[in-house]
């Protein structure tokens, strides 16, 4: 079994066992609604109603707040629980791979990849789910990719612990690479800086126009604590706009988002 295969697997059982993914931007803690707004905010920023294909769409949330305004939305994931949850919310939904989407060229005005980039390990994995995205979105359209921070997945790893000595040779990894730590229960693939995501999508062949943080520098703060206020959630906010685009602080964001353009000289 190839390491992609094994994550592929854990994927599989993490979803349909161990992880509500719904719940993860409802109601698990007031970070998840913050990281839905904003994300929101990001796509509609740039797309107007039209036709939407949602790749990764976990339960459907995301398509079905576009699909309630007057978006036509497809979503595919490669769960069946989380296809079903969307297909029992009136979704057109079906079970399939980013890296294969199962749509025809330039049928789509817009593409949310929101996860499948960080579950998949090998960067030619990563430009090949890009490519696709850009193949199913006719020219001028747009492609939203999001990166889990690797400044954040090495502070989850070492903060609020000792520093062991010698240094773990996979903290090393993750700083430099991106490579997830052993023993993660999230099937975690890679964890990018916004810079490294910028660079695959231009890789790929779309035009990046921005790479924004999502929660903003007080996410993990809502993570942590239960029944934030109002206040606190409209602060985390305003700092989460203030900060979306400042070159390293985007990156104490957990989401990272690449905003891109397929080329309208594409033939």
């Amino acid at each position: 079994m190839t390491q992609q295969e094994a994550i592929d697997a854990r994927i599989q059982s993490y979803y349909a066992e161990v992880f509500d993914e719904h719940a993860r931007l409802t109601t698990r803690s007031p970070q998840g609604p913050v990281e839905f707004l904003r994300t929101q905010e990001i796509v509609r920023a740039r797309l107007a109603p039209g036709r939407v294909v949602d790749i990764g769409g976990g339960s459907g949330i995301h398509a079905r707040a576009l699909q309630r305004d007057g978006f036509d939305v497809q979503m595919i994931d490669p769960v069946p629980r989380h296809v079903e949850q969307a297909r029992s919310d009136g979704l057109h939904a079906q079970v399939a791979d980013a890296r294969e989407v199962p749509f025809p060229d330039d049928v789509f005005d817009g593409a949310l990849m929101l996860g499948p980039l960080y579950h998949l390990s090998s960067r030619d994995d990563r430009l090949q789910a890009l490519r696709e995205a850009a193949r199913v979105v006719a020219p001028g359209g747009f492609v939203f990719a999001a990166g889990l921070s690797r400044y954040i997945a090495f502070g989850m790893a070492t903060l609020g612990r000792p520093v062991p000595e010698p240094y773990p040779a996979e903290w090393t990894a993750l700083t430099a690479h991106g490579t997830p730590p052993a023993g993660l229960r999230f099937p975690a693939g890679h964890f990018h800086t916004a810079e490294e995501l910028g660079e695959e999508v231009s890789a790929a062949g779309l035009r990046l126009l921005e790479v924004v943080g999502v929660e903003g520098p007080a996410g993990g703060l809502l993570e942590s604590v239960a029944g934030a206020s109002a206040e606190l959630i409209d602060a985390s906010l305003t700092v989460a706009r203030a900060a979306a685009s400042v070159p390293g602080i985007r990156d104490m964001s957990a989401h990272l988002i690449a905003v891109a353009q397929v080329d309208a000289r594409r033939v």
